[in-house]
């Protein structure tokens, strides 16, 4: 199983390399901001490296969304992030599920996530794989909640959209990590990345605050975070802070091989 980091996006080769990852997650453009993915300056060092490559969206993206003035650059990014992520070798593009205002008709968010893939199926598609990752909070959020993920599924399932598993999220949305993978798995048939993360607050906190998987100030067992990694049997990118993430790494894959 190869493990990893999420890391600055300035020199990411190193930075796997100082954390002994075999994988490293990264940003191509601000993740609080709308500007186009420019090419990134170790592409071809990338491209020839063994350290597998995943990219996450901007956090401002919201496909879901009934506003006009996000929703359709929103599309707009998702497709210049996912044709920018392809020319680094990534696996796939990390995007949250992101939610619908108060009062909104949830199903609509859902059918909004439906004609992305529609209208990109008709430019051949995106240029890697879209990872559909679960949310911590938001009372209209599509993947919050395992019942929402599960009806957004038969909106987008047919399309080969993908699902990254974070534990920080699950565990904050009030998801029971125990049970966790095989729940995502009846819904979506796969799990493609796990962002295995502890969380800083309570159990069904809906608070977004990650935590080192050892040695910080994380409520998650490790032994579970390593039991939802064994199961799932994907990539594992730690999105923990900077300074605990080789710990984090060495502990996990140390776990894994007992």
């Amino acid at each position: 199983m190869q493990i990893g980091a999420h890391v600055r996006d300035d020199d990411p080769l190193a930075a796997a390399r100082d954390r002994d990852g075999e994988v490293v997650q990264f940003f191509l453009a601000d993740p609080q901001g709308w500007k186009v993915p420019v090419a990134h300056p170790q592409t071809e060092e990338l491209l020839d490296s063994d350290v597998e490559v995943f990219i996450h969206s901007p956090y401002v993206l919201n496909v879901a969304s009934l506003n006009n003035r996000i929703r359709i650059p929103s599309r707009k990014g998702v497709a210049q992030h996912a044709k920018a992520a392809a020319t680094v070798g990534a696996k796939g593009l990390v995007v949250h599920g992101g939610h619908v205002r108060k009062d909104e008709d949830p199903v609509k968010g859902l059918e909004n996530w439906r004609k992305l893939f529609e209208r990109q199926a008709d430019h051949g598609g995106f240029d890697v794989p879209i990872l559909i990752e679960n949310t911590a909070g938001g009372d209209n959020a599509m993947t919050r909640e395992l019942d929402m993920i599960a009806r957004l599924w038969e909106y987008v399932g047919e399309f080969g959209a993908g699902f990254c598993l974070d534990t920080c999220h699950a565990f904050a949305a009030g998801w029971d990590l125990d049970d966790a993978v095989g729940r995502v798995r009846s819904i979506t048939g796969r799990i493609d990345l796990v962002h295995l993360n502890n969380s800083r607050d309570e159990f069904g906190s809906t608070r977004d605050r990650h935590a080192n998987v050892i040695g910080g100030d994380g409520t998650i067992d490790p032994e579970q975070l390593v039991a939802v990694a064994k199961e799932a049997g994907a990539p594992v990118v730690v999105e923990t802070p900077a300074e605990g993430q080789a710990a984090d790494i060495k502990f996990v894959r140390e776990a894994l091989a007992r």
